[in-house]
Order: C-alpha cells, then sequence, then structure tokens
C-alpha cells in the first residue's frame, strides 16, 4: 500500500510483484482498487502490477476542479513516469478503458487487456433526445431565484445512477468524459489488444466491443455470453484464464 503526489493530489496504489513487465489495473467510473484485487492476485507472480485509485475514488484524493480524459490520461503519463515504469500491460474496465485507449494512441503500450470498454458514443433513440432537450429547458428555468431550491431534486430526477451518487465535480467530469468520443484514436493504436465483453451488457453493448474489433489494428474480442458490464468481475477465475491465455508469452519467458 502506497501513495505518491501527482498533479498536486495525493494518489493511492497497492503493487504487487517484483518482476520486469509491470501491469498497470485501470477500474472502472465509481469503483476502486477493490475491483481490479482479483487480476493483481492473479498476475502478481508473473509481472509487477500496479493496482491504483484514479484521483477522485477511493483513498485517492478528490478532484479539485473537474477532469476530462485528456485530463486523466496526462495523470497516467506522470504516473507511469513517476514510478519509471516502461512500456506497460495496461488493464481496464469501463471508464478505466478511456483512459488506457487514449493513453495507447500518445505513448508506448506493450499489450491491453480491454473489458466493458467505454469510449464510444451510444446509440441515442428519440426518447432520449426528448429527455435531454426537457432537461436542458427545466434546467434553465431553476436558476431562477424561487426554483432553486429544487434544482437537485430535478436533476435527480433525470440523471444517471453515477451522476446521481457523484460529487458536484465529479458531476461535471462525468459530463466531460461521457461526452468525449475515443473512436477516431482506435486506428492509430497498435498495440495488441484483447478486448472482453458481456452479451448483455447495457452500458457498454456488444456492438461497441465489435466496432473496436473491426477498427483497432491488432484486437481481439472474446464474448462472455449471458454476463453484463461487471462479466470480468462476476466471472474473476475465467477473466484470470483468459488473461494468462492472452499474456502466456510474457508469463514464460
Amino acid at each position: 500500500m502506497s501513495t505518491i503526489q501527482i498533479k498536486d493530489l495525493n494518489i493511492y496504489y497497492e503493487v504487487k510483484g517484483n518482476k520486469k513487465q509491470s501491469v498497470i489495473l485501470l477500474h472502472g467510473w465509481g469503483q476502486n482498487t477493490t475491483m481490479m484485487q482479483a487480476i493483481q492476485e492473479g498476475l502478481h507472480p508473473y509481472f509487477t502490477v500496479y493496482n491504483l485509485d484514479f484521483p477522485g475514488f477511493g483513498k485517492s484524493d478528490p478532484l479539485k476542479q473537474a477532469w476530462s480524459t485528456i485530463d486523466y490520461t496526462d495523470f497516467l503519463a506522470k504516473f507511469i513516469n513517476a514510478l519509471n515504469i516502461q512500456n506497460p500491460i495496461l488493464i481496464g474496465h469501463s471508464f478505466g478503458c478511456r483512459i488506457a485507449l487514449r493513453y495507447a494512441s500518445q505513448y508506448p503500450v506493450y499489450k491491453m487487456v480491454l473489458t466493458g470498454a467505454a469510449g464510444l458514443k451510444p446509440k441515442r433513440g428519440f426518447d432520449y433526445y426528448v429527455k435531454v432537450t426537457t432537461y436542458k429547458l427545466l434546467k434553465q428555468m431553476f436558476k431562477l431565484p424561487f426554483l432553486a431550491k429544487y434544482k437537485e431534486s430535478m436533476q435527480s430526477k433525470f440523471g444517471s445512477t453515477d451522476y446521481k451518487n457523484a460529487s458536484p465535480i465529479l458531476r461535471e467530469t462525468l459530463v466531460k468524459v461521457v461526452n468525449e468520443d475515443i473512436k477516431p484514436l482506435l486506428k492509430d493504436i497498435q498495440a495488441e489488444t484483447l478486448l472482453v465483453f458481456g452479451s448483455h451488457d447495457q452500458a457498454t453493448p456488444l456492438w461497441m466491443g465489435k466496432v473496436m474489433e473491426k477498427t483497432m489494428p491488432n484486437a481481439t474480442l472474446i464474448v462472455f455470453e449471458q454476463d453484463d458490464h461487471y462479466a470480468y468481475f462476476h466471472q474473476a477465475q475465467r477473466f484470470n484464464l483468459v488473461l494468462e491465455a492472452f499474456l502466456k508469452e510474457d508469463i514464460h519467458d
């Protein structure tokens, strides 16, 4: 258990293993190191595995202002540089995959494993746009002094669960993050990448994984049938076996 100061924030991380090749675990939105511990336990005999809390989550310091994925990527680059990590293997879930993808488009990455990977714009139906338009209109109305006290109640009815549970700064961060489209970067990512998606994932539907596999030069998609956005966690033993198979050349070097 360690802390390091990056961008004037105290960052909590756990490191296990003492091997030449490093693995960095990047958790999803609203999560922390706990969700990635099974992966760390499975891989630390073969790698040096870093399991960190992103700024704003877990035991790391809260954000002082809203961040975008660009800010989080800059943070990750500084974290990697501070610990003198070379060509890491990145393993991410959901939000963590956004950071991994953007990082891999700019910096050297040896390999990646992305599960429930976020980063593509979702397909929206007519009902969604009606809801958004209504929300924007109400947001303007609730700026009026006599309605301001009802603003929080209005937002709780329209926001996602992640939005409702977030602090004001994290809410602003979430809005920035979900409105970013990583797709234009995919074609430039050369790292060998394994994509793992649950067939019943509603947060990052399987079609996203298929688009990523088609667009990224060196990506392969594996589907966990009858599972959802947390397939890697529900089936931790199976996921670790998949990791070992994908990384077998590096494990036995």
